[in-house]
Protein backbone atom coordinates (compact mmCIF):
# COMPACT_ATOMS: atom_id res chain seq x y z
CA UNK A 1 0.00 0.00 0.00
CA UNK A 2 2.72 2.24 1.03
CA UNK A 3 4.66 1.37 -2.30
CA UNK A 4 1.62 2.97 -4.54
CA UNK A 5 1.06 6.22 -2.28
CA UNK A 6 3.01 9.17 -4.52
CA UNK A 7 0.60 7.28 -7.27
CA UNK A 8 -2.39 7.71 -5.81
CA UNK A 9 -1.72 11.15 -4.58
CA UNK A 10 -0.62 12.43 -7.99
CA UNK A 11 -3.81 11.21 -9.24
CA UNK A 12 -5.97 12.40 -6.72
CA UNK A 13 -4.66 16.10 -7.52
CA UNK A 14 -6.64 17.64 -9.87
CA UNK A 15 -4.60 18.66 -13.03
CA UNK A 16 -1.15 17.24 -12.59
CA UNK A 17 -1.25 15.78 -15.71
CA UNK A 18 -2.02 19.27 -17.37
CA UNK A 19 0.88 21.04 -15.55
CA UNK A 20 2.98 18.07 -16.25
CA UNK A 21 2.23 18.59 -20.35
CA UNK A 22 2.85 22.43 -19.53
CA UNK A 23 6.05 22.26 -18.42
CA UNK A 24 6.81 19.66 -20.88
CA UNK A 25 5.81 22.26 -23.93
CA UNK A 26 7.41 24.74 -22.02
CA UNK A 27 10.85 22.99 -21.65
CA UNK A 28 10.85 22.06 -25.58
CA UNK A 29 9.66 25.79 -26.55
CA UNK A 30 12.23 26.65 -24.26
CA UNK A 31 15.25 24.48 -25.94
CA UNK A 32 13.58 25.25 -29.32
CA UNK A 33 14.13 29.16 -29.10
CA UNK A 34 17.24 28.97 -27.38
CA UNK A 35 18.26 26.98 -30.73
CA UNK A 36 16.70 29.24 -32.87
CA UNK A 37 18.50 32.15 -31.83
CA UNK A 38 21.60 30.34 -31.89
CA UNK A 39 21.39 29.43 -34.98
CA UNK A 40 20.16 32.43 -36.35
CA UNK A 41 22.26 35.07 -34.47
CA UNK A 42 25.48 34.57 -36.54
CA UNK A 43 23.20 35.18 -39.64
CA UNK A 44 21.77 38.27 -38.36
CA UNK A 45 25.18 39.27 -37.26
CA UNK A 46 27.12 38.60 -40.72
CA UNK A 47 24.11 40.21 -42.89
CA UNK A 48 24.47 43.55 -40.09
CA UNK A 49 28.02 43.64 -40.82
CA UNK A 50 27.53 44.24 -44.75
CA UNK A 51 24.67 46.36 -44.60
CA UNK A 52 26.69 48.54 -42.33
CA UNK A 53 29.42 48.39 -43.72
CA UNK A 54 28.05 49.37 -46.96
CA UNK A 55 26.34 51.88 -45.81
CA UNK A 56 29.41 53.82 -43.72
CA UNK A 57 31.21 53.25 -47.45
CA UNK A 58 28.13 55.28 -49.03
CA UNK A 59 28.34 58.82 -46.30
CA UNK A 60 32.32 58.71 -46.37
CA UNK A 61 34.39 61.57 -47.74
CA UNK A 62 35.79 60.79 -50.98
CA UNK A 63 39.56 60.96 -48.91
CA UNK A 64 38.66 58.85 -46.66
CA UNK A 65 37.35 56.58 -48.98
CA UNK A 66 40.78 56.96 -50.89
CA UNK A 67 43.05 56.37 -47.75
CA UNK A 68 40.71 53.09 -47.05
CA UNK A 69 41.18 51.95 -50.91
CA UNK A 70 44.76 51.86 -50.91
CA UNK A 71 45.01 50.38 -47.18
CA UNK A 72 43.34 47.42 -49.12
CA UNK A 73 45.17 47.36 -51.42
CA UNK A 74 48.12 47.13 -49.57
CA UNK A 75 47.21 44.64 -47.16
CA UNK A 76 46.01 42.42 -50.40
CA UNK A 77 49.54 42.82 -52.11
CA UNK A 78 51.66 41.85 -49.15
CA UNK A 79 49.13 38.49 -49.07
CA UNK A 80 49.59 38.00 -52.87
CA UNK A 81 53.36 38.14 -52.63
CA UNK A 82 53.71 36.20 -49.55
CA UNK A 83 51.07 33.65 -51.17
CA UNK A 84 53.67 33.64 -54.42
CA UNK A 85 56.91 33.10 -52.39
CA UNK A 86 56.02 29.82 -50.77
CA UNK A 87 54.92 29.14 -54.00
CA UNK A 88 58.34 29.68 -55.53
CA UNK A 89 60.36 28.33 -52.22
CA UNK A 90 57.94 24.94 -52.79
CA UNK A 91 59.83 24.30 -56.20
CA UNK A 92 62.63 22.97 -54.18
CA UNK A 93 60.62 20.59 -52.20
CA UNK A 94 58.59 19.08 -55.30
CA UNK A 95 62.13 18.64 -57.47
CA UNK A 96 63.41 16.88 -54.50
CA UNK A 97 60.77 14.63 -54.22
CA UNK A 98 60.31 14.34 -57.92
CA UNK A 99 64.40 12.79 -57.94
CA UNK A 100 63.48 10.53 -55.30
CA UNK A 101 60.84 8.86 -57.02
CA UNK A 102 63.03 8.90 -60.28
CA UNK A 103 66.06 6.91 -57.93
CA UNK A 104 63.72 4.42 -56.52
CA UNK A 105 61.88 3.90 -60.22
CA UNK A 106 65.53 3.64 -61.40
CA UNK A 107 66.64 1.24 -58.98
CA UNK A 108 63.18 -1.01 -58.89
CA UNK A 109 64.53 -2.09 -62.44
CA UNK A 110 67.77 -3.29 -61.03
CA UNK A 111 68.26 -6.67 -60.91
CA UNK A 112 69.40 -7.50 -57.26
CA UNK A 113 69.11 -3.97 -56.23
CA UNK A 114 66.87 -2.25 -53.74
CA UNK A 115 64.85 -0.03 -54.44
CA UNK A 116 63.64 1.76 -50.96
CA UNK A 117 66.65 3.17 -48.75
CA UNK A 118 65.77 1.22 -45.57
CA UNK A 119 65.26 -2.83 -45.72
CA UNK A 120 61.82 -4.05 -45.08
CA UNK A 121 62.16 -6.22 -42.15
CA UNK A 122 64.04 -2.40 -40.61
CA UNK A 123 61.06 -0.82 -41.50
CA UNK A 124 58.88 1.01 -38.25
CA UNK A 125 55.95 -0.59 -37.02
CA UNK A 126 52.90 1.37 -38.15
CA UNK A 127 48.97 1.80 -36.89
CA UNK A 128 47.30 3.11 -39.88
CA UNK A 129 43.86 4.32 -38.50
CA UNK A 130 41.07 5.17 -40.06
CA UNK A 131 38.57 7.22 -38.16
CA UNK A 132 34.53 6.78 -38.97
CA UNK A 133 31.22 8.01 -37.67
CA UNK A 134 29.58 5.03 -38.96
CA UNK A 135 26.15 6.40 -39.47
CA UNK A 136 27.38 9.42 -42.03
CA UNK A 137 30.12 6.64 -43.58
CA UNK A 138 28.08 3.75 -43.44
CA UNK A 139 28.14 3.34 -47.48
CA UNK A 140 31.93 3.65 -47.82
CA UNK A 141 33.43 2.26 -44.93
CA UNK A 142 33.40 -1.55 -45.99
CA UNK A 143 35.53 -1.06 -49.38
CA UNK A 144 37.88 1.43 -47.44
CA UNK A 145 38.99 -0.89 -44.88
CA UNK A 146 39.11 -3.68 -48.01
CA UNK A 147 41.29 -1.39 -49.41
CA UNK A 148 43.46 -0.54 -46.77
CA UNK A 149 43.73 -4.14 -46.34
CA UNK A 150 44.37 -5.06 -49.67
CA UNK A 151 45.96 -1.85 -51.57
CA UNK A 152 48.74 -1.06 -48.97
CA UNK A 153 52.07 -1.74 -50.37
CA UNK A 154 54.06 -2.52 -46.84
CA UNK A 155 55.23 -5.78 -45.00
CA UNK A 156 52.32 -7.07 -43.58
CA UNK A 157 53.78 -8.06 -40.48
CA UNK A 158 54.75 -4.35 -39.86
CA UNK A 159 51.55 -2.60 -40.12
CA UNK A 160 48.09 -2.65 -38.47
CA UNK A 161 44.98 -1.51 -39.90
CA UNK A 162 42.88 0.01 -37.30
CA UNK A 163 38.90 0.98 -37.78
CA UNK A 164 38.28 2.80 -35.05
CA UNK A 165 34.62 4.04 -35.06
CA UNK A 166 31.23 5.50 -32.71
CA UNK A 167 27.72 5.35 -34.13
CA UNK A 168 25.41 6.55 -31.71
CA UNK A 169 22.71 3.53 -33.07
CA UNK A 170 23.11 -0.04 -33.97
CA UNK A 171 24.35 -0.35 -37.38
CA UNK A 172 23.60 -4.11 -37.91
CA UNK A 173 24.42 -6.07 -40.09
CA UNK A 174 27.61 -3.66 -40.76
CA UNK A 175 28.96 -3.61 -37.97
CA UNK A 176 28.90 -7.33 -37.79
CA UNK A 177 30.40 -7.50 -41.12
CA UNK A 178 33.34 -5.28 -40.44
CA UNK A 179 34.07 -7.42 -37.77
CA UNK A 180 34.26 -10.29 -39.56
CA UNK A 181 36.51 -9.42 -42.00
CA UNK A 182 39.32 -9.84 -39.30
CA UNK A 183 39.07 -13.45 -40.01
CA UNK A 184 40.61 -12.56 -43.78
CA UNK A 185 42.72 -9.84 -42.66
CA UNK A 186 45.27 -10.45 -39.92
CA UNK A 187 46.30 -7.39 -40.15
CA UNK A 188 43.11 -5.57 -39.45
CA UNK A 189 41.82 -4.26 -36.17
CA UNK A 190 38.13 -3.06 -35.58
CA UNK A 191 37.39 -1.25 -33.02
CA UNK A 192 33.66 0.27 -31.52
CA UNK A 193 34.72 2.91 -28.95
CA UNK A 194 31.96 2.87 -26.11
CA UNK A 195 30.76 5.90 -25.48
CA UNK A 196 32.29 8.24 -28.01
CA UNK A 197 31.19 11.43 -29.17
CA UNK A 198 33.63 12.70 -31.61
CA UNK A 199 36.74 11.80 -34.04
CA UNK A 200 38.57 13.13 -30.59
CA UNK A 201 37.32 10.49 -28.45
CA UNK A 202 37.72 7.59 -30.85
CA UNK A 203 41.26 8.50 -31.29
CA UNK A 204 42.27 9.40 -27.62
CA UNK A 205 40.73 5.76 -26.57
CA UNK A 206 42.92 3.91 -29.34
CA UNK A 207 46.05 6.17 -27.69
CA UNK A 208 45.24 4.24 -24.67
CA UNK A 209 45.80 1.10 -26.35
CA UNK A 210 49.61 -0.45 -25.83
CA UNK A 211 49.89 -1.84 -29.69
CA UNK A 212 53.56 -1.71 -30.08
CA UNK A 213 53.68 0.47 -32.91
CA UNK A 214 56.33 2.98 -33.68
CA UNK A 215 54.02 5.27 -35.65
CA UNK A 216 50.76 6.47 -36.16
CA UNK A 217 48.93 7.40 -39.18
CA UNK A 218 45.47 9.48 -38.96
CA UNK A 219 42.77 8.91 -42.00
CA UNK A 220 39.83 10.05 -42.35
CA UNK A 221 37.02 7.28 -43.87
CA UNK A 222 36.33 8.82 -47.29
CA UNK A 223 40.38 8.80 -47.99
CA UNK A 224 42.30 6.52 -50.48
CA UNK A 225 45.76 6.01 -49.64
CA UNK A 226 48.33 5.52 -52.71
CA UNK A 227 49.68 2.10 -52.04
CA UNK A 228 53.18 3.49 -51.20
CA UNK A 229 51.63 6.05 -49.40
CA UNK A 230 53.23 4.58 -46.03
CA UNK A 231 56.26 3.78 -47.17
CA UNK A 232 56.92 7.44 -48.21
CA UNK A 233 56.29 8.91 -45.17
CA UNK A 234 58.29 6.10 -43.09
CA UNK A 235 61.54 6.70 -45.13
CA UNK A 236 61.20 10.45 -44.44
CA UNK A 237 61.22 9.27 -40.59
CA UNK A 238 63.80 6.58 -41.05
CA UNK A 239 66.13 9.45 -42.63
CA UNK A 240 65.62 12.10 -39.88
CA UNK A 241 65.17 11.10 -36.44
CA UNK A 242 63.99 14.36 -35.54
CA UNK A 243 60.76 14.62 -37.52
CA UNK A 244 58.25 13.86 -35.29
CA UNK A 245 55.30 14.09 -37.92
CA UNK A 246 55.16 13.73 -41.49
CA UNK A 247 52.17 15.68 -43.10
CA UNK A 248 51.49 13.61 -46.87
CA UNK A 249 49.46 15.36 -49.59
CA UNK A 250 45.75 15.38 -49.79
CA UNK A 251 44.27 15.22 -53.29
CA UNK A 252 40.43 15.27 -54.81
CA UNK A 253 39.89 12.77 -56.63
CA UNK A 254 35.87 13.69 -57.68
CA UNK A 255 37.09 16.91 -59.09
CA UNK A 256 35.00 15.91 -62.05
CA UNK A 257 31.36 15.46 -60.25
CA UNK A 258 30.46 19.13 -60.21
CA UNK A 259 32.09 22.66 -60.75
CA UNK A 260 32.17 23.04 -57.19
CA UNK A 261 34.38 19.86 -56.90
CA UNK A 262 36.78 21.38 -60.07
CA UNK A 263 37.56 24.61 -57.80
CA UNK A 264 38.43 22.43 -54.85
CA UNK A 265 40.35 20.07 -56.50
CA UNK A 266 42.56 22.93 -57.29
CA UNK A 267 43.11 24.60 -54.29
CA UNK A 268 43.59 21.13 -52.44
CA UNK A 269 46.66 21.25 -55.22
CA UNK A 270 47.42 24.94 -54.27
CA UNK A 271 47.19 24.16 -50.07
CA UNK A 272 49.25 20.72 -50.20
CA UNK A 273 51.44 20.98 -53.08
CA UNK A 274 52.13 24.68 -53.04
CA UNK A 275 51.26 26.83 -49.75
CA UNK A 276 52.23 23.99 -47.13
CA UNK A 277 55.45 23.04 -48.42
CA UNK A 278 56.47 26.12 -49.18
CA UNK A 279 55.89 27.78 -45.69
CA UNK A 280 57.45 25.15 -44.01
CA UNK A 281 60.37 26.47 -45.90
CA UNK A 282 60.03 30.41 -45.23
CA UNK A 283 58.60 29.71 -42.18
CA UNK A 284 60.44 26.99 -40.57
CA UNK A 285 57.34 24.73 -39.54
CA UNK A 286 55.08 22.44 -40.96
CA UNK A 287 51.47 22.03 -39.86
CA UNK A 288 49.62 18.29 -39.33
CA UNK A 289 46.11 18.76 -41.39
CA UNK A 290 43.97 15.82 -39.54
CA UNK A 291 44.32 13.24 -42.13
CA UNK A 292 46.81 11.36 -44.26
CA UNK A 293 49.35 12.58 -40.98
CA UNK A 294 52.17 10.35 -39.50
CA UNK A 295 53.18 10.88 -36.14
CA UNK A 296 55.49 8.93 -33.76
CA UNK A 297 53.88 7.02 -31.52
CA UNK A 298 55.10 7.71 -28.34
CA UNK A 299 54.87 11.73 -29.14
CA UNK A 300 51.00 10.96 -30.30
CA UNK A 301 49.82 9.07 -27.01
CA UNK A 302 50.70 11.64 -25.13
CA UNK A 303 50.27 14.58 -27.11
CA UNK A 304 46.38 13.44 -27.67
CA UNK A 305 43.37 15.52 -28.74
CA UNK A 306 41.70 17.72 -27.28
CA UNK A 307 38.05 16.89 -27.60
CA UNK A 308 36.47 20.14 -26.49
CA UNK A 309 37.94 21.80 -29.43
CA UNK A 310 36.10 22.18 -32.81
CA UNK A 311 38.85 21.47 -35.26
CA UNK A 312 40.78 18.82 -32.49
CA UNK A 313 43.12 18.28 -35.58
CA UNK A 314 44.19 22.35 -36.26
CA UNK A 315 44.49 22.32 -32.14
CA UNK A 316 46.78 19.79 -32.02
CA UNK A 317 48.54 20.66 -34.94
CA UNK A 318 49.44 24.05 -33.05
CA UNK A 319 49.73 22.59 -30.11
CA UNK A 320 53.04 20.49 -31.50
CA UNK A 321 54.24 23.92 -33.29
CA UNK A 322 54.02 24.92 -29.66
CA UNK A 323 56.43 22.32 -28.59
CA UNK A 324 58.88 22.56 -31.69
CA UNK A 325 57.82 19.20 -32.84
CA UNK A 326 59.43 19.24 -36.56
CA UNK A 327 56.81 18.60 -38.90
CA UNK A 328 58.07 17.98 -42.64
CA UNK A 329 55.27 17.64 -45.41
CA UNK A 330 55.89 14.74 -48.05
CA UNK A 331 54.50 15.62 -50.92
CA UNK A 332 55.18 11.88 -52.69
CA UNK A 333 52.73 10.28 -49.69
CA UNK A 334 49.31 11.19 -51.78
CA UNK A 335 46.00 10.19 -50.11
CA UNK A 336 42.94 10.37 -52.02
CA UNK A 337 39.54 12.27 -50.78
CA UNK A 338 36.32 13.16 -51.65
CA UNK A 339 35.36 17.10 -52.07
CA UNK A 340 31.67 17.85 -51.32
CA UNK A 341 29.77 18.39 -54.34
CA UNK A 342 27.12 20.77 -53.38
CA UNK A 343 27.50 23.94 -51.75
CA UNK A 344 25.32 23.48 -48.85
CA UNK A 345 27.89 20.68 -47.90
CA UNK A 346 31.16 23.17 -48.52
CA UNK A 347 29.29 25.42 -46.50
CA UNK A 348 28.71 23.63 -43.52
CA UNK A 349 32.25 22.16 -44.06
CA UNK A 350 33.84 25.33 -43.98
CA UNK A 351 31.87 27.09 -41.39
CA UNK A 352 33.44 24.14 -38.95
CA UNK A 353 36.79 24.54 -40.31
CA UNK A 354 36.37 28.55 -39.52
CA UNK A 355 34.90 28.21 -35.97
CA UNK A 356 37.57 26.04 -35.57
CA UNK A 357 40.63 28.34 -37.13
CA UNK A 358 38.82 31.02 -35.36
CA UNK A 359 39.04 29.23 -31.66
CA UNK A 360 42.78 28.07 -32.22
CA UNK A 361 43.83 31.23 -33.14
CA UNK A 362 42.60 32.85 -30.35
CA UNK A 363 44.19 29.93 -28.03
CA UNK A 364 47.38 29.65 -29.63
CA UNK A 365 48.02 33.60 -30.40
CA UNK A 366 50.62 33.97 -27.60
CA UNK A 367 53.13 31.86 -29.18
CA UNK A 368 53.65 35.36 -31.36
CA UNK A 369 55.44 36.93 -28.12
CA UNK A 370 55.49 34.19 -25.48
CA UNK A 371 58.79 31.90 -24.75
CA UNK A 372 58.59 28.33 -25.44
CA UNK A 373 58.59 25.66 -22.47
CA UNK A 374 61.78 24.28 -24.37
CA UNK A 375 64.20 25.59 -26.98
CA UNK A 376 63.62 28.77 -28.75
CA UNK A 377 61.63 30.42 -31.23
CA UNK A 378 63.18 32.48 -33.90
CA UNK A 379 61.64 35.18 -35.60
CA UNK A 380 60.66 33.37 -38.89
CA UNK A 381 58.42 30.97 -37.03
CA UNK A 382 56.91 33.86 -34.94
CA UNK A 383 56.48 35.54 -38.13
CA UNK A 384 54.74 32.64 -39.68
CA UNK A 385 52.74 32.27 -36.66
CA UNK A 386 51.50 35.46 -36.72
CA UNK A 387 50.46 35.42 -40.52
CA UNK A 388 48.84 31.98 -40.18
CA UNK A 389 46.53 32.86 -37.06
CA UNK A 390 46.30 36.86 -37.08
CA UNK A 391 46.67 37.54 -41.04
CA UNK A 392 44.70 34.94 -42.15
CA UNK A 393 41.72 35.74 -39.33
CA UNK A 394 42.06 39.55 -40.51
CA UNK A 395 41.66 38.66 -44.31
CA UNK A 396 38.16 37.59 -44.07
CA UNK A 397 37.55 41.46 -43.20
CA UNK A 398 39.90 42.89 -45.42
CA UNK A 399 38.30 40.90 -48.53
CA UNK A 400 34.38 41.73 -47.20
CA UNK A 401 35.44 45.47 -46.68
CA UNK A 402 36.50 45.60 -50.05
CA UNK A 403 33.41 44.50 -51.70
CA UNK A 404 31.26 46.33 -49.22
CA UNK A 405 33.50 48.86 -50.63
CA UNK A 406 33.07 48.25 -54.00
CA UNK A 407 29.39 47.61 -53.75
CA UNK A 408 28.87 51.43 -52.39
CA UNK A 409 30.74 52.53 -55.89
CA UNK A 410 28.10 50.62 -57.59
CA UNK A 411 25.29 51.87 -55.72
CA UNK A 412 26.24 55.53 -55.97
CA UNK A 413 27.20 55.60 -59.46
CA UNK A 414 25.48 52.60 -61.34
CA UNK A 415 28.54 51.52 -64.24
CA UNK A 416 26.46 51.80 -67.26
CA UNK A 417 28.92 49.20 -69.31
CA UNK A 418 31.39 45.83 -68.55
CA UNK A 419 34.50 48.61 -68.96
CA UNK A 420 32.67 51.23 -66.79
CA UNK A 421 32.32 48.83 -64.00
CA UNK A 422 36.03 47.50 -64.65
CA UNK A 423 37.16 50.68 -64.53
CA UNK A 424 35.16 50.97 -60.94
CA UNK A 425 36.40 48.46 -59.57
CA UNK A 426 40.43 48.26 -60.26
CA UNK A 427 41.10 51.21 -61.60
CA UNK A 428 39.43 53.85 -59.80
CA UNK A 429 43.06 56.00 -58.46
CA UNK A 430 46.11 56.86 -60.05
CA UNK A 431 47.95 53.54 -58.76
CA UNK A 432 45.54 51.49 -58.97
CA UNK A 433 47.24 50.02 -62.37
CA UNK A 434 50.12 49.03 -60.41
CA UNK A 435 48.33 47.17 -58.04
CA UNK A 436 46.62 45.68 -60.65
CA UNK A 437 49.63 44.77 -62.41
CA UNK A 438 51.59 43.03 -59.30
CA UNK A 439 48.07 40.92 -58.27
CA UNK A 440 47.65 39.79 -61.05
CA UNK A 441 51.59 38.76 -61.53
CA UNK A 442 51.62 37.22 -58.32
CA UNK A 443 48.01 35.35 -58.83
CA UNK A 444 49.61 34.20 -62.22
CA UNK A 445 53.53 32.91 -60.52
CA UNK A 446 51.15 31.13 -58.19
CA UNK A 447 48.76 29.48 -60.49
CA UNK A 448 51.66 28.00 -62.69
CA UNK A 449 53.86 26.76 -59.83
CA UNK A 450 50.13 24.66 -59.15
CA UNK A 451 49.84 23.94 -62.59
CA UNK A 452 53.31 22.30 -62.41
CA UNK A 453 52.41 20.26 -59.44
CA UNK A 454 48.77 19.35 -60.44
CA UNK A 455 47.53 16.40 -59.41
CA UNK A 456 46.48 14.02 -62.45
CA UNK A 457 42.20 15.03 -61.83
CA UNK A 458 42.75 18.50 -62.71
CA UNK A 459 42.91 19.93 -66.24
CA UNK A 460 43.67 23.04 -68.34
CA UNK A 461 40.07 23.95 -68.63
CA UNK A 462 39.71 23.47 -65.11
CA UNK A 463 42.47 25.81 -64.21
CA UNK A 464 41.21 28.43 -66.54
CA UNK A 465 38.09 28.40 -64.73
CA UNK A 466 39.47 28.29 -61.44
CA UNK A 467 41.29 31.57 -62.31
CA UNK A 468 38.54 33.25 -63.25
CA UNK A 469 36.16 32.48 -60.65
CA UNK A 470 38.98 32.25 -57.68
CA UNK A 471 38.35 36.52 -56.39
CA UNK A 472 34.24 35.03 -56.25
CA UNK A 473 35.66 32.24 -54.40
CA UNK A 474 37.39 34.44 -52.04
CA UNK A 475 34.68 36.75 -51.02
CA UNK A 476 32.46 33.53 -50.61
CA UNK A 477 35.30 32.30 -47.99
CA UNK A 478 35.82 35.90 -46.52
CA UNK A 479 31.88 35.28 -45.80
CA UNK A 480 32.76 32.02 -44.36
CA UNK A 481 35.53 32.77 -41.86
CA UNK A 482 32.91 35.73 -40.73
CA UNK A 483 30.09 33.35 -40.13
CA UNK A 484 32.76 31.18 -37.97
CA UNK A 485 33.87 34.32 -36.02
CA UNK A 486 30.22 35.00 -35.44
CA UNK A 487 29.24 31.56 -34.23
CA UNK A 488 32.15 31.44 -32.18
CA UNK A 489 30.89 34.75 -30.54
CA UNK A 490 27.74 33.48 -29.93
CA UNK A 491 29.35 30.08 -28.82
CA UNK A 492 27.31 27.53 -31.08
CA UNK A 493 28.82 24.13 -30.80
CA UNK A 494 26.57 22.28 -33.18
CA UNK A 495 28.78 19.14 -34.82
CA UNK A 496 27.86 18.78 -38.53
CA UNK A 497 29.79 15.84 -40.20
CA UNK A 498 30.90 15.75 -43.79
CA UNK A 499 28.37 14.42 -46.37
CA UNK A 500 29.91 11.33 -47.40
CA UNK A 501 28.96 10.09 -51.14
Amino acid sequence: MFGHSSDSVRRSVPGSSNIALLRSTLSYASARTSFFVSDWTPFILVTSYFVFSTTIYMVCTPKAIEILWYVYMLTNMYVSMVTVIEAILSLSVTREARKRVTQIAANDFKPGSRPWPTPDQLLPILDLIIVAYLPNERDIIMERVIYLCTQIVYPVDRIRINCVYNTPISMEPLEAELAGLREKYPQLRVIKVPGSKSKADNLNYFFTLDTGADLIAIFDADHYPHPHNPRWAAERFMADSEVGIVQGRCVVYNSKASWLTRLISIEFDKIYAVSHPGRAIMMEFGLFCGSNGYWRAPLLRQHKMHGHMLTEDIDSALRAVKENVKAVHEVNSISYELAPTEFQGLWKQRLRWAQGWAQASVVHMPMVWNKPAQGTRSFAKRYGIFSLLAVRELSYYLITQYTCLVTSFIILDFPKSPLALARLVFFPYPLSVWFFIIGIACLIGTLVVTWRVRSEFVSVWMMLVFSAFYPFYLVVMGMIGLYGHARQVVGYNSWNPTARK
